[in-house]
């Protein structure tokens, strides 16, 4: 690979760094030509880009946009690494494990999962990124908390006027 190639797989790099807030780096080594096709168009059906590249080159790229906030994903750079970009949180856990489960295979491993600034590090955390929530979830679960006990006075004021009215109806029944 030339210079000026590894300047552009560089800049193509950081611009993905830049775009996206999620990013997850795995280790595809041993998967088939085949399987790496199924595993980038179901990446593509999902809206998750798959980039691969080499681990210098993905440092180098980090390095430049902000070396202290990516120095935990370091340790993860080696082997094999193909990064997988995307929107929601949790999507590429999702195809990750359902990948192999339909492969009936261990790859691709998780090596780390950048979330949001969190570093996540290690396979075994991809059940705990399968049921992160998106901030838009989590935003609209505390409206729904919030809301709960206006509703809950509301209605207590409501049941309250029918009270009133049936203590009313009662005392007018008896002075009668």
């Amino acid at each position: 690979m030339t210079p000026a190639e590894k300047k552009e797989v560089v800049s193509v790099l950081k611009e993905k760094f830049n775009q996206y807030s999620n990013f997850y780096i795995t280790d595809t080594d041993a998967l088939t030509v085949d399987q790496v096709n199924k595993l980038r168009r179901i990446c593509f059906n999902k809206n998750v880009e798959m980039k691969v590249a080499k681990n210098t080159l993905i440092k180098k790229a980090l390095d430049s946009i902000d070396g202290d906030r990516f120095k935990d994903t370091y340790q993860s750079l080696n082997g094999v690494t193909a990064l997988l970009f995307s929107e929601n949180a949790k999507e590429p856990a999702l195809i990750i494990s359902t990948f192999r489960e339909e492969s009936k295979t261990k790859k691709p491993v998780l090596k780390a999962a950048f979330i949001d600034g969190s570093v996540f590090v290690g396979d075994n955390q991809l059940d705990a990124l399968k049921v992160l929530k998106s901030k838009h979830e989590l935003v609209g679960e505390i409206i729904g908390l919030l809301q709960s006990p206006a509703k809950n006075v509301i209605s207590a004021l409501n049941a309250g006027n029918k009270l009133a009215a049936l203590v009313k109806a009662l005392e007018e029944r008896a002075a009668s």
